[in-house]
């Protein structure tokens, strides 16, 4: 069953309760108005009768001695069980009336209804008891009214209370099972979103409702949110397993070059050192030289693996989450030992350093040996790309923020490809300029970055150079000593 059968059902039931209620309450308000008054004359008529009644001493018959006028709707008789007699009202006799009395010993006081000849009527009947009799009931008093139009009226509005209700519960049934069903519709809306997502995995598709913002509108916003992060959700992990791919593949491609030319390399030495004396046509020193050719590429490979691999490690790190121990680190030391080493990285730029006294009392908070190592990714890099001319590096400051900028006048970058420099293995047009990377070392810089709570700009321009600026958050109290 629906929930809106459900919702219409309870409701349909308890308006039929309340009609119940009201019905009988109507009826019993009619029924006790009409025959209260009725029943107070009758016992009135009954106490009156009592005292006009006369009794024959000869047989101890009771004779009525008047009961009011002939044209009363109340009718009296006193039946005698020692004489067998019956006495009744004139208005009786003259309709030939007469009404069925209880056995002696079965006589009650109270009210009931009887038909005589069709006509209903309600009888008041009591025992009459006289001392000379030792209070036993000698006779039966009967005091009548005619009720044939107080029950039809009775009738009429039963009839009328059950034919009301009756039909007030099918009107209500019928209306409110088409609120419920329009109240309900947009859950049928919901129900259809949910199945097309679940067939066509369309996780773009929103529930349209323009009712009032009740609890069906609030359950549809909440549906469309959770949609809406849902996409967001799905989007994000479709994008991280085609990275995951992505990484996979690459790294792969980047490991099987240098395994390959280690494989070679020693494949051919291999295939010199079995060669038996006088076999070749190499002298021993062409040999050694080979040797020594063959033994650099391996050792440089291996060198490359080495760095691929610690790369690698890094990324994964950043992956899973995992962060790193952080402290109040002092700037001007750390930039000055930075500017120191630069000078003896491979190069052919020009290196020129800003003053780093200013960074005198600076202190950031995080990892120096993370930031080292994210200052030498940007440095290398600005060497790799200025064949000739000038890589700098300088500080500057905007409100608590400390930027490092290094900048260089080297081949620079189409403006088209800032927004995928820091994806894993991205590398411009490795025709221009001398690289050797395997791209990986900007993700690596941008996840220090981010782990550091800071933020890096890119401004580079075609055949002019780039400048990397990295804003860092400066911790204004300097740690104690």
């Amino acid at each position: 069953m629906s929930i809106r059968l459900r919702l219409t059902a309870w409701y349909s039931g308890i308006l039929a309760v309340m009609l119940l209620a009201l019905s009988a309450a109507i009826y019993g308000f009619v029924y006790f108005n009409t025959y209260g008054d009725l029943k107070d004359r009758l016992k009135v008529q009954s106490e009156q009768t009592k005292l006009l009644f006369s009794v024959d001493r000869y047989n101890g018959e009771l004779k009525l001695g008047g009961v009011g006028p002939e044209n009363s709707n109340l009718y009296t008789q006193i039946y005698t069980y020692g004489s067998k007699s019956l006495s009744q009202s004139t208005n009786m006799i003259n309709f030939g009336l007469r009404f069925d009395y209880p056995a002696k010993d079965k006589i009650a006081k109270g009210f009931r209804n009887v038909v005589v000849d069709g006509n209903q009527f309600l009888i008041y009947e009591m025992p009459i008891e006289i001392e000379h009799y030792n209070n036993n009931p000698v006779a039966v008093l009967q005091v009548a009214a005619y009720v044939n139009e107080q029950n039809k009226l009775l009738e009429r509005l039963k009839n009328i209370l059950l034919v009301g209700s009756f039909a007030t519960l099918i009107a209500a049934f019928t209306f409110g099972l088409f609120l419920a069903r329009k109240a309900m519709s947009p859950i049928g809306k919901v129900i259809e979103a949910a199945n097309g997502i679940q067939t066509g995995n369309d996780l773009s598709s929103r529930i349209e409702y323009d009712g009032p913002p009740d609890e069906i509108g609030r359950l549809i916003e909440t549906v469309n949110s959770m949609l809406g992060r849902m996409e967001g959700f799905y989007t994000e992990l479709e994008d991280s397993y085609a990275a995951q791919r992505r990484f996979v593949s690459d790294a792969s491609h980047e490991l099987r070059t240098p395994l390959t030319t280690i494989r070679g390399n020693i494949d051919l030495l291999q295939k010199v050192w079995e060669l038996e004396p006088g076999e070749g046509k190499m002298s021993e020193a062409e040999i050694r030289q080979l040797s020594m050719e063959s033994v650099k590429d391996i050792a440089d490979e291996s060198k490359r693996m080495s760095r691929l691999v610690a790369d690698m490690l890094s990324l994964a790190r950043a992956d899973t989450g995992r962060t790193f121990e952080i402290e109040p680190v002092a700037l001007e030391p750390m930039m000055t030992e930075i500017a120191r080493r630069a000078s003896f990285l491979p190069r052919q730029a020009e290196w020129v350093t800003g003053d780093m006294s200013v960074l005198n009392g600076k202190y950031v908070v995080g990892n120096k040996d993370y930031l080292q190592q994210m200052l030498f990714i940007f440095i290398d890099n600005a060497f790799k790309y200025t064949p000739s001319g000038e890589v700098s590096l300088d500080t500057i400051f905007y409100q608590n923020q400390v930027g490092i900028r290094i900048t260089d006048t080297g081949i620079g970058m189409d403006k088209d490809e800032v927004p995928y420099i820091f994806d894993r293995f991205y590398r411009a047009d490795e025709s221009r300029g001398i690289t050797e990377g395997i791209g990986l070392g900007l993700s690596i810089a941008k996840w220090i970055i981010d782990e550091h709570g800071g933020s890096v700009e890119v401004v580079t321009r075609q055949g002019e150079g780039t400048t990397f600026v990295i804003w860092l958050p400066l911790l204004f109290a300097p740690p104690l000593e």
